[in-house]
C-alpha cells in the first residue's frame, strides 16, 4: 500500500518547500506553487503579487525555521495555514498564515502574510 500524506503533512511540505533557495529562485516552482492570483503582505511591509513580478520575483535566500505548524479548513478545499518562522540570517522571528486552495487535485497558495514579531512568544 503507498502511503499518502495527511493534509496537515502536506501542506507542511509545500510551506516547506518555499522556504528553499532553488525553489524560491525558480520561476517554474512558483508557477506551479503559486496560484495566478497569488499576493502576499511581506514581513518586510512589502506587498507582492505574482501577476505583475514572478519573472522578477527576488525571494531571496533564506535560512529559516519553522514551527508551530497548524492548519484551519475554512471550507471544503480551502485551508489556512499558520506556523512561526525564526530567520536565521537576520534574527527575526514571524508570524506566518497562508491560503491554500485545491484545484484540479493540487494545492496552491493564494495569499500570504509574515508578521514580525519581538520575540518567539
Amino acid at each position: 500500500m503507498e502511503y499518502r500524506p495527511s493534509l496537515k503533512e502536506l501542506l507542511f511540505q509545500l510551506e516547506e518547500k518555499l522556504l528553499k533557495p532553488e525553489i524560491r529562485t525558480s520561476k517554474d516552482e512558483l508557477t506551479n506553487l503559486l496560484a495566478v492570483s497569488f499576493f502576499e503582505f511581506g514581513s518586510s511591509g512589502k506587498v507582492m503579487y505574482k501577476n505583475e513580478s514572478i519573472g522578477e520575483m527576488s525571494l531571496g535566500i533564506v535560512r529559516m525555521k519553522m514551527s508551530d505548524f497548524e492548519i484551519h479548513p475554512l471550507s471544503e478545499g480551502i485551508v489556512l495555514t499558520t506556523y512561526r518562522i525564526y530567520n536565521e540570517i537576520n534574527k527575526q522571528y514571524s508570524l506566518r498564515s497562508s491560503i491554500w486552495k485545491l484545484n484540479d487535485g493540487r494545492w496552491k497558495m493564494h495569499f500570504h502574510q509574515g508578521t514580525r514579531v519581538t520575540s518567539s512568544l
